[in-house]
């Protein structure tokens, strides 16, 4: 549904002046069909679509944010080239309005629970300790979304536990992990390849059977777009060669 807001419109006039301006570029030939690349992505894509990009001829402009925000943004008129979304859901509305073409899901990921590597924390039962720090992400953010999925599906008394540590919510995944990195917090839901991009930083707690949600992100072509061959040579880059294997070594499992 659109939205209709002073607030909405805002970010909407940021974003366009953003990628106006080449935000997050690389330069380069423009390629045939003229003009720079833009892609508005999820956070969680950063560091891979920073890699891909270098990989692809011409020139990209990256905006990064969380999934929801970028939505809101096309909805409200920001014109990127390409949207890739964390969760396959906010492609597929775009798509259903006429504002994408129909999504190309390319990869998936897996949710965990993210703590200081140097952590005493070994298992999300010792999340149920009293005086345990939690971060997770902010309602509408697809992060956010899957952390209450997960935690829904834990036993009662972990679930009420985890729930009552809960100090933050953030617009966006990265902020989860600014956080963790911070030390303002004992542990943090976040995806696989938040975890590998930290370098080391950070440690993987597996969440148990049955409550780690699917996590599928898919890549739409704007239809506004005035450069859409390389929109669409771009996205389907990331299912083969150097595009998939940048993936895979950010992290992120192939497309099921």
């Amino acid at each position: 549904m659109p939205i209709h807001s002073p607030r909405a419109a805002l970010i909407a006039v940021l974003a366009a002046l953003l990628w106006g301006c080449g935000g997050d570029a690389k330069g380069g030939d423009a390629g045939e069909d003229g003009g720079a690349l833009t892609i508005a992505a999820a956070s969680s894509l950063r560091d891979a679509f920073r890699v891909h990009g270098e990989h692809t001829p011409g020139e990209e402009r990256f905006s990064f944010a969380a999934s929801d925000q970028l939505a809101a943004q096309i909805r409200q008129g920001a014109g990127p080239d390409l949207y890739a979304a964390a969760d396959r859901r906010y492609a597929e509305e775009l798509a259903a309005e006429g504002l994408v073409e129909a999504p190309l899901v390319f990869a998936r990921n897996e949710l965990v629970v993210a703590v200081p590597a140097d952590s005493p924390i070994r298992s999300i039962e010792d999340l149920a300790e009293g005086g345990r720090a939690l971060v997770i992400g902010a309602d509408g953010v697809p992060a956010g979304e899957y952390a209450r999925e997960a935690i829904a599906a834990l036993d009662p008394p972990l679930r009420e536990a985890i729930q009552a540590g809960v100090r933050s919510e953030e617009p966006d995944v990265k902020g989860v992990v600014g956080k963790l990195l911070q030390g303002a917090a004992d542990a943090g839901f976040v995806y696989t390849t938040d975890v590998v991009a930290a370098a080391g930083a950070l440690r993987a707690i597996p969440l148990p059977r049955g409550a780690s949600p699917a996590i599928e992100y898919a890549i739409g072509v704007v239809a506004s777009t005035e450069t859409r061959e390389r929109a669409r040579a771009f996205a389907e880059g990331l299912l083969e060669g150097p595009g998939a294997r940048t993936l895979a070594e950010a992290g992120f499992e192939a497309p099921g």
